[in-house]
Order: structure tokens, then C-alpha cells, then sequence
């Protein structure tokens, strides 16, 4: 009889809450699943990867890397030696990366592959931390050329995406409105007043909407030597252009919405009422837009985020915006709809609400594709495959 897989986990587990945008259901997304489909999740006790993106002065961070990464090889070792372990999965940042330690583990015959989510958000290039992974699992369309351009092996897979099997019935009945989740930010709030003032009629569920001042607004960045230096790295990451547009803002700041989404702000959604609200609503609204100093405000770039995944998973009649992959996902019109702009987000909605056997439809075949073809379990087995694991 075949053992199971054995998988070492690195993704974002902590010892104590960081100050860092939601990180912690990255890990329990993939735990679960493992258990789900059988394979054995490891984890190396005493490590706090999250710390890593939490703020932090270098030679903290420097100290933080050494010893976390230290402490998981020589567990790692031990574990190896005991019994085989098949993959290191991680998610990681650059910052976060330790190339050293990627080599050791290599050199002990184990197949090393980084997952990472935000490559059109963050990069230009491939940082040359990613470049002594055997693989890299990149759920961007748009990215792939970037991993293309420095010569490295990648696969191209969903997000990585669970739910519990009590979500995976299709609701009783549709008692929410068309409802958006998540934070405000500045190309949201852009294309919902445009949406709005065409005649949308949608909820809104998610930090800022209810009329406290807009997260996305940048923070101070102090004064003298530590501002050259945030405006270097700055242009570093982003490139030239970018650093003149971010200068041309903040001398000439972009009129400010006369819009007020208070009045269709709803309170916040979390745990278990998360995945209710996304599959009891009539209409789950998607956005893949995202603010960029590389791009004009009104030419945004879109990627496909995890809510094209989790949304389908649990049933959603979903509609989200279009972006590039999104018709290798699911057959658009059939399983998830798209919008491409403001009106066409409102008439959208709009027909959805008028046609209940048509959001029926959609919540069938949406969910049978993202479960029959879009979790973990089946990316981990793409990626066995590419390695050559039995």
C-alpha cells in the first residue's frame, strides 16, 4: 500500500497576531484540504513566518530570518530522515525567502515550490530571492511572462482555495440583496459611484464604506534622509514613471468623489457569516481592478483574485470582473458572468436580478467546475506530476 503524501507547509503560520492584512486563512485553507484529500501536512513548531511581513527594523528582520529558517531545516532533517517528505510548499515574499536554506533543503532531495499571489501587484521582475525554487505556482495569467522572461519553471494553477462542506450546499433561499464584500479602496469606490449613478443597487460589506476616512489613502513617510530613502525604494520596485506619477498627485490631488456609500454600507462580514453572505445574496458582486502607481487611476490593471474561486465554491451566482485567465477558469456566461466597466456592472446586476433561473444555473455549474477542478488537492497533484512524485 502507497504511503501519503508528505507535505512541509511554510505559509504565513505565526506564534501571536501580527499587525499585517489578513494572512492567517492562507494556512488553514491548506491544512484543510490536505486532510481532506489524505496528505499529511508538516509544520515545524517554533516558527513565526509572519513576523517576517511584519514591520520591523533590518537587523530585527535579519535575526528573525536567520533563526526561523534555521529552526525549520534542522527540523525538517530530522522529519526527513524518519520518513521521506515529498514537497516544501511555501508562501512567501521575497523578504521572507531564504535562499541558503532553499539550498539545504534541495540538497536533501527535497522539491522546493514557492506560491505566491501578488506577482502583478508587486512586481516588474522576479525577485532573485524566488530564483533556487524548483517550481513556482503562479495563479496570475499576466504574471506568467514575467516568470517566462527570467528563465524559471512555474506552474500555472487557481488560487488555492477551501471551504468547509457545510458551504458547499446550495442555500435554502436568497435572502441578501446583490452584495460587494470587501475594503474600500480607491479604484473600488471609483468604479462603484460610476456604477451607482447608472442605476446599481447593491450592498456593500467591508472596512471603509460606511463613511470612515478611506483606507487606501498612503500614511505619512516622515521627513529628510528617511523619505529619500522610501522614495527610492519607491522607484526601485515600481520603476521611474511611476515615482513622477506619485509626485504629479500629490501636487495636483484627483477631485474627490462627491459620492456617499454610506447608505449602502452594511456591517462587515467574518467567519462563517463570510461565506453565508457570499452564497445567500442574489448577485456576488467581484472586483479584479487594483490601485497601482504603474497605471493611470482611470486605466487600471485587473488580475483574477481568490474570490473567483471561493465564490463559486459555495454556490454564488457570481459576476465578477473580467480579467486575463478568467475563460480558461470557467466558461464565461454559463458558469460565472463578467462585467467589463461601471454600466456594464449595474446592467448586469440588474438582468441577474430579473432572471432567477438563470442565477440557479449559475450557481450549479459555477460550483461544480471550481470544486471539480479548482482546489488544492487538484493543483498539489498538477504540481507532484510536474516534479515527477508518484
Amino acid at each position: 500500500m502507497a504511503r501519503p503524501i508528505r507535505i512541509f507547509l511554510c505559509c504565513q503560520q505565526d506564534l501571536q497576531a501580527h499587525p499585517v492584512p489578513a494572512y492567517r486563512f492562507w494556512a488553514q485553507s491548506f491544512r484543510s484540504a490536505f486532510a481532506e484529500a489524505g496528505i499529511v501536512c508538516l509544520e515545524a513548531p517554533g516558527c513565526d513566518w509572519a513576523q517576517g511581513l511584519a514591520p520591523q527594523d533590518p537587523d530585527r528582520h535579519a535575526a528573525w530570518r536567520e533563526d526561523t529558517w534555521r529552526r525549520a531545516v534542522d527540523w525538517i532533517g530530522r522529519e526527513h530522515e524518519l520518513q521521506p517528505i515529498d514537497l516544501f510548499l511555501s508562501y512567501l515574499y521575497p523578504d521572507q525567502a531564504h535562499p541558503g536554506a532553499v539550498a539545504e533543503l534541495r540538497a536533501l532531495g527535497i522539491p522546493c515550490v514557492n506560491f505566491f499571489c501578488d506577482n502583478v501587484r508587486t512586481f516588474r521582475r522576479v525577485p532573485a530571492q524566488f530564483r533556487g525554487f524548483d517550481l513556482h505556482w503562479v495563479p496570475e495569467a499576466g504574471a506568467l511572462e514575467l516568470y517566462r522572461r527570467a528563465g524559471l519553471p512555474f506552474i500555472h494553477a487557481p488560487m488555492p482555495c477551501w471551504v468547509a462542506p457545510e458551504w458547499r450546499a446550495p442555500p435554502e433561499a436568497e435572502s441578501l440583496p446583490p452584495t460587494f464584500v470587501g475594503t474600500r479602496d480607491e479604484q473600488r469606490e471609483r468604479l462603484f459611484a460610476r456604477a451607482f449613478r447608472a442605476g446599481l443597487e447593491m450592498d456593500l460589506r467591508g472596512v471603509g464604506w460606511a463613511g470612515e476616512p478611506s483606507p487606501w489613502q498612503n500614511p505619512p513617510q516622515g521627513r529628510g534622509l528617511g523619505l529619500l530613502a522610501n522614495q527610492w525604494d519607491f522607484a526601485r520596485r515600481h520603476g521611474v514613471v511611476a515615482l513622477a506619477r506619485k509626485f504629479g498627485r500629490t501636487m495636483f490631488p484627483p477631485e474627490p468623489l462627491a459620492f456617499d456609500f454610506g447608505t449602502r454600507a452594511r456591517p462587515p462580514c467574518t467567519g462563517d457569516d463570510y461565506w453565508r453572505v457570499l452564497r445567500d445574496c442574489r448577485v456576488c458582486v467581484g472586483v479584479n481592478r487594483f490601485p497601482s502607481p504603474r497605471r493611470p487611476v482611470d486605466r487600471p490593471e485587473v488580475y483574477s483574485r481568490l474570490r473567483d474561486i471561493e465564490a463559486p465554491m459555495v454556490g454564488a451566482a457570481y459576476l465578477t470582473e473580467l480579467a486575463p485567465g478568467l475563460d480558461a477558469l470557467f466558461e464565461i456566461g454559463r458558469e460565472i458572468e463578467v462585467y467589463r466597466d461601471a454600466g456594464e456592472l449595474a446592467s448586469k446586476v440588474a438582468e441577474l436580478e430579473r432572471d432567477e433561473p438563470r442565477r440557479r444555473r449559475l450557481r450549479l455549474l459555477g460550483q461544480r467546475r471550481a470544486l471539480g477542478e479548482h482546489g488544492i488537492a487538484q493543483s498539489i497533484t498538477r504540481i507532484l506530476k510536474q516534479l515527477g512524485i508518484a
